[in-house]
């Protein structure tokens, strides 16, 4: 997205403004968890927080951004409440969720969402968001369907996104007769290309800007320039690492019939010495995008257990002989 400087403006100003909503909402639910541990119901909270707020001095300026931005904040809130409950009774995959918490005005990543009430696409490719207007729009690829949601995201770097909720009817790809299992490694990652350690290699830049950012004075405009500065360093590496599962993502999908991954534990590999050089591979960011694309062209995607003696086992007459050495193929 290309906003423009009024535009640049009005949007800070919802997303400020859906910040305050969705931490007034969140106050009220606590306050009442608190006194007789009800649940204050989302229509109860939207009266309190939007309708009633709107009328009194110190919430008044929340009548000049588009009420349905500050009704998705309530949703937000709901989502976040719904995810903590899942997680906590086993519902929910994954590392535990914990309680919602209140938005912090510092924080550098803003977004808020306009379901279709405050969102129009116009036949020129711009995107018209209610009380923003027209924003231009880089489209990376065209929508398959009509969207139902749009959300505008602004990252620590400054820029602005639009991500799109649609409906993708899954695709079949031509059946292949190849199968691939993928071991993960630092030195060679998924055993398909050498060293693929993204931060590492272009760490330098993202390590002077961050110098020069200790040296500029706190609260200073120089200070905010140097940040900006850094967190575009830290999203290039983000943005390389990210198209490069996609292209390999894409690759095996296409290629192989079936892809099978072992299942390994990044959030304890990510607490030890190993840690950055965990992070900078990005393996949970791989395994999702296998498991999205595989489901979306009708590929089959296995996991295979992390106790598994693979190493350890002939593939001939599938006997467990003990350990190995590397050199030794199985």
């Amino acid at each position: 997205m290309e906003p423009t400087p009024g535009q640049r403006i009005a949007l800070a100003r919802t997303f400020d403004c859906a910040r305050v909503v969705y931490n007034d909402a969140l106050a009220v639910r606590k306050a009442g968890y608190a006194a007789d541990r009800s649940r204050i119901p989302t229509g109860e909270l939207a009266r309190r927080v939007i309708t009633e707020a709107k009328e009194t001095p110190d919430r008044a300026w929340l009548g000049t951004v588009a009420v349905d931005a500050l009704q998705s904040s309530l949703r937000d809130l709901d989502m976040a409440y719904t995810n903590f409950f899942a997680s906590v009774s086993g519902k929910r995959r994954g590392r535990q969720v914990g309680l919602p918490v209140f938005k912090s005005k510092r924080d550098t990543r803003k977004s808020v969402r306009f379901s279709k009430n405050g969102f129009r696409l116009r036949e020129n490719g711009r995107l018209n968001l209610a009380r923003v207007g027209d924003v231009r729009v880089c489209w990376s690829r065209p929508l398959p369907s009509a969207p139902s949601s749009v959300t505008v995201i602004k990252d620590s770097a400054g820029r602005y996104f639009a991500s799109f909720v649609v409906e993708v009817e899954p695709c079949e790809l031509p059946p292949a007769e190849s199968e691939v299992g993928i071991a993960l490694g630092l030195t060679t990652y998924a055993v398909l290309s050498n060293g693929t350690r993204f931060l590492r290699r272009a760490e330098r830049k993202p390590r002077k800007a961050q110098q020069a950012l200790s040296r500029k004075a706190k609260g200073s405009k120089n200070r905010d320039k140097a940040r900006v500065r850094v967190a575009r360093a830290h999203a290039r590496v983000a943005d390389v690492r990210r198209d490069w599962c996609h292209r390999t993502v894409s690759r095996l999908v296409r290629d192989s019939q079936a892809v099978y991954l072992e299942d390994l534990a990044v959030c304890g590999l990510a607490r030890t010495r190993m840690a950055k050089s965990v992070h900078d591979a990005a393996w949970g960011m791989f395994r999702r995008l296998l498991e999205e694309k595989a489901a979306l062209y009708c590929r089959h995607m296995g996991v295979v257990s992390r106790w598994l003696p693979s190493s350890q086992t002939c593939r001939v007459c599938w006997v467990v002989d003990g350990k190995k050495p590397l050199q030794v193929c199985t």
